[in-house]
């Protein structure tokens, strides 16, 4: 057991590219699974994987085993599983080769920084996992590619955690562009914040129970910061997001989501934009711009959310909040504004959100010729579709689609340049952009 441990914990470290390890798993292609509790290991304990283990947690599920790097918060994930079904079973590991080494485990919820989605999702696909992992699905367009091949080659389920698919009033904003309620689509403008910065935080000094190395993994070598990774159990999102090495800024955190939506409105979740533009001036943080081949644009703006213009209209939309207008009549509207004093604007006062997305849904999608995909609950729709081998609502080819409009739009503020890209073939065209702008430098055993 020892011998095969060790080699799986070595093949798992190898390249994307390399021969699959191949390990003995339950299979849920049958009509019917061999159980009725499906096996799950949860990689990354911070704010977003506790979220997701409690999710999970109430599901028709069995969590065997959480993994993180940091002591405290596998402790606690350990104590919050051991809980809930009254016993002491749940094991806990620093290290994921050894979650992914169980043959018990059937599927993984990867909740870590973004430098490290693509090599654990990939290493969980060559063990026969299926995979649920927290957008953006890869941390550059290389890592998005291979991600996107390998679900297939290995015939698993992947789930990106763009859950905003799975928000009815994300869902009727699209298909009311899809289906030409504001007449032809001309523009998009998506709200977020800045993009990356190279990270330049000073040395602070650890204390034990963070296993440093293994947190930056493939990243470069760099002393410990708090800001990085926090010890403790903090509610806040931890800013390693903030930096390139790690994450991709406002790009890759809100972004991922309105972009994503950006996609599905434009009905391009098996392609996406033929041109990055950077914005006016190089130091701008806001003003950059996707180019669709029809030519239609996506600009990061400061806004609504996601706001969707045509020739006849407008939709806009976020959390929570939406708004429908044809012409100069408002068909629906709840944005939860507020004036100076605190007081909510009258499209707010008695009504929701959800009233309002339902007049909007039932005055013009009755005999609507496009409908999306639905989907009530993102982790219900991950297991149900482990059962049925179908594509999740955001599969590895949304996913991996959506986090490619990311990277392009982050490498236009990188680099000042006008970037025109290939979809299909996934390759920078017309004498632009640079193939080392596709990947990165990875740091000893870790390569995709």
């Amino acid at each position: 057991m020892q011998t095969n441990r060790r080699i799986f914990l070595k093949s798992v470290t190898a390249s994307a590219a390399a021969v699959p390890f191949i390990l003995p798993s339950r299979l849920w292609a049958a009509a019917t699974p061999p159980s009725s509790k499906l096996g799950m290991g949860f990689i990354g304990q911070g704010k977003m994987g506790r979220g997701l283990l409690g999710n999970f947690l109430g599901q028709d599920t069995r969590v065997l085993a959480v993994c993180d790097v940091d002591t405290n918060r596998r402790t606690l994930a350990k104590q919050q599983v051991d809980k809930f079904y009254g016993n002491s079973d749940c094991a806990a590991y620093n290290d994921f080769r050894e979650l992914l080494a169980r043959n018990d485990i059937d599927a993984v919820a990867i909740a870590t920084p973004d430098h490290w989605h693509a090599l654990i999702t990939l290493a969980a696909l060559r063990a026969g996992k299926d995979v649920y992992c927290e957008k953006p699905l890869t941390h550059n367009i290389h890592e998005a590619i291979a991600v996107m091949q390998a679900v297939d080659a290995h015939k698993r389920v992947l789930q990106t955690g763009s859950m905003q698919r799975s928000m009815k009033e994300f869902r009727v904003a699209c298909e009311l562009v899809r289906n030409g309620a504001i007449g032809t689509l001309q523009r998009i403008e998506c709200s977020f914040g800045d993009p990356a910065i190279p990270c330049n935080l000073p040395e602070e000094p650890a204390e034990p129970g963070l296993d440093w190395d293994l947190w930056q993994g493939p990243a470069p070598v760099r002393p410990y910061n708090a800001v990085l990774s926090p010890r403790g159990f903090p509610d806040h999102w931890v800013m390693w997001r903030l930096y390139r090495e790690y994450g991709g800024g406002y790009i890759t955190d809100w972004g991922a989501h309105h972009l994503d939506i950006a996609q599905w409105g434009l009905g391009m979740d098996g392609s996406g934009p033929v041109e990055a533009r950077p914005p006016t001036h190089s130091d701008d943080k806001r003003g950059a711009k996707l180019v669709y081949a029809n030519g239609i644009t996506v600009e990061h703006k400061d806004g609504f959310g996601v706001s969707f213009y045509g020739t006849e209209g407008e939709v806009l939309v976020n959390r929570g909040k939406f708004f429908f207008q044809r012409g100069s009549e408002v068909i629906a509207a709840y944005t939860e504004k507020h004036d100076n004093k605190g007081k909510k604007h009258s499209d707010a006062e008695n009504t929701s959100c959800a009233a309002q997305v339902q007049k909007a849904e039932r005055a013009f999608l009755k005999d609507a010729k496009i409908k999306l995909y639905e989907s009530k609950n993102h982790q219900t729709d991950f297991l149900r579709c482990i059962q049925t081998r179908q594509k999740p609502i955001t599969s590895e080819q949304v996913g991996g689609h959506s986090a490619i409009c990311c990277h392009l739009m982050s490498q236009a503020y990188y680099h000042g340049q006008k970037i025109k890209w290939d979809p299909l073939k996934f390759e920078f065209v017309g004498g632009t952009g640079d193939p080392a702008w596709l990947t990165r430098e990875y740091r000893g055993p870790w390569k995709v």
